[in-house]
């Protein structure tokens, strides 16, 4: 992998450094870090003087040195990829947002089809499904241009308000959700009464545009994952936001709660931005 400073090169457990020295012996190779790993050859992208790859249960960074990066998913990208098929794994960098974006295939699939991705300005992590298995930032190019294994197509990315895989075209299912959120450290309940959603349309090409926001609560942590428990009582309510929807008045309790946003139309465009929540402590029990 080449960066502005020199080249790094990978093996299964070592990472060496490459530089150029001139004459008579031209390059000079250091070794720089043993015991790292990598998935494959293609789950590493370098962006400007910085690398990033995945290993084997874990990510890197090579920033002068090499670091885990802590990752908040780690458990749920590992224990539902096929491991056996982690050659396959690929990467790839979308500048613009400062993303880096890895494929791989989950457990019931033999091709990439789940993403993750690391937000190294924000220092985030968010994942989710989608087909592809090579991607090239835009660099020269106007988008980010990437290959699907799916039907053998190249998709441009970052432009476009719907789904281009289909003719006619077809909406975007588009969404985001949180992971459960505890109020303080979540030995009280909560009582949740009113959702400022704070979310616009600027760029939706429909005169109605709008998302529904659905709320869950949950008394116990397992309720929060979709844990079969006869105890993890988990409560919800979908509400639907608009272009001049101001606030949501709402009667949730719960000791954790968790926000999802989503939409299914066609050229709709959505930003959510901070949403504002009423909430009370509402006892212990």
């Amino acid at each position: 992998v080449e960066t502005r400073q020199q080249t790094l090169v990978l093996t299964d457990t070592a990472l060496y450094v490459m530089q150029y020295l001139g004459p008579p012996f031209t390059f000079g190779v250091n070794k720089i870090s043993q015991n790292t790993s990598i998935a494959s050859p293609t789950a590493i992208v370098a962006v400007d003087d910085m690398v990033f790859w995945m290993g084997d249960r874990t990510f890197y960074m090579f920033a002068g040195s090499v670091q885990e990066i802590p990752c908040t998913v780690l458990d749920f990208v590992f224990d539902t990829m096929d491991e056996s098929e982690a050659y396959k794994v690929t990467c790839g960098s979308n500048i613009e947002y400062g993303e880096i974006w890895w494929f791989y295939p989950c457990s019931t699939s033999s091709e990439c089809d789940r993403y993750v991705v690391y937000n190294y300005k924000q220092q985030i992590w968010y994942t989710g499904s989608l087909s592809r298995s090579a991607w090239v930032d835009r660099a020269d190019r106007v988008v980010p241009v990437a290959a699907t294994p799916r039907d053998n197509y190249l998709y441009y990315h970052e432009t476009g308000l719907n789904d281009g895989s289909t003719d006619p075209f077809s909406p975007i299912n588009a969404y985001i959700e949180s992971s459960p959120l505890d109020l303080g450290e979540g030995d009280s309940f909560a009582f949740l009464s009113r959702i400022i959603p704070d979310i616009t349309f600027d760029g939706s090409n429909r005169s109605d545009p709008s998302v529904t926001m659905t709320v869950s609560a949950s008394d116990y942590p397992g309720a929060a994952y979709g844990q079969s428990d006869s105890d993890a009582v988990q409560r919800s309510t979908t509400l639907p936001v608009e272009q001049y929807t101001k606030e949501l008045y709402l009667r949730l309790r719960g000791r954790q709660m968790k926000l999802r946003v989503e939409s299914d139309k066609t050229e709709m465009s959505w930003r959510l931005g901070s949403p504002r929540a009423d909430l009370r402590t509402d006892g212990r029990r």
